[in-house]
């Protein structure tokens, strides 16, 4: 094994999900993440998935971003949008969009872990309203 295949093995370990929602919704990150919230990329992927609803999902996850980024007490590694592995966060995160409803507990604690904060209820609440607007549009994010 190379240097360069450890490296990309420690920082991307986890493959991308095999659900599509969840990857409409890492994509969405991703160029927030990275461009900002208004990034255009970004609304015309929900646009694309969700056709005339897709302003609930665009702004909701917009929120989560905001809320991430000014809750969080570190970094939160984003990988590049065309990249076909993801990072721990990256995984925490979607693991928390697609446990929030049916175990909130774990969810909790991800989120915890992800935001080195105890008290993430404020961020879990848009994470869940995320999920939701996912799933009432028949888009489930499943992990």
């Amino acid at each position: 094994m190379t240097e360069a295949t450890a490296t990309v093995a420690t920082v991307l370990p986890h493959a991308l999900p095999g659900c599509p929602n969840a990857r409409i919704a890492l994509f969405a990150m991703r160029r927030m993440g990275a461009h900002g919230l208004a990034d255009a990329r970004a609304a015309h992927t929900l646009f694309t998935a969700f056709g005339q609803g897709f302003r609930r999902p665009l702004v909701l996850t917009r929120t989560l971003m905001a809320d991430l980024a000014g809750s969080a007490t570190g970094q939160i590694a984003i990988a590049p949008c065309c990249c076909a592995r993801m990072t721990p966060a990256e995984s925490a995160l979607l693991t928390v969009l697609a446990r929030v409803e049916v175990e909130p507990e774990k969810a909790h604690y991800l989120m915890s872990d992800l935001l080195g904060i105890r008290r993430v209820d404020a961020v879990l609440a848009s994470a869940a309203a995320v999920a939701a607007a996912f799933a009432d549009d028949g888009r489930p994010i499943v992990m």
